[in-house]
């Protein structure tokens, strides 16, 4: 399973996110935006057909966009992500 994680620093939920995989000993390739966070927002929205806002962090599973931490967590819940 390859999951790519997108973050900025001042997030809440991005910390949850991250907190969450390494709870689980999860391997992951996380890529900080803070940078240049609307030039990677606009990026992410392009590489992944995101309409409205793109939110952080942006959770990639096998280069299926998950979403966000809500929608990993809701994945996980019903078992539709194993660890």
């Amino acid at each position: 399973m390859k999951i790519e994680i997108y973050t900025v620093d001042y997030c809440p939920y991005c910390k949850k996110a991250i907190a969450f995989l390494d709870e689980h000993k999860v391997d992951y390739t996380r890529t900080r935006i803070d940078d240049n966070e609307e030039a990677w927002r606009e990026k992410l929205r392009k590489m992944y057909n995101i309409q409205g806002d793109v939110t952080v962090p942006q959770i990639i599973i096998d280069g299926k966009r998950i979403g966000g931490y809500t929608d990993l967590m809701a994945a996980y819940d019903k078992g539709e992500i194993k660890f």
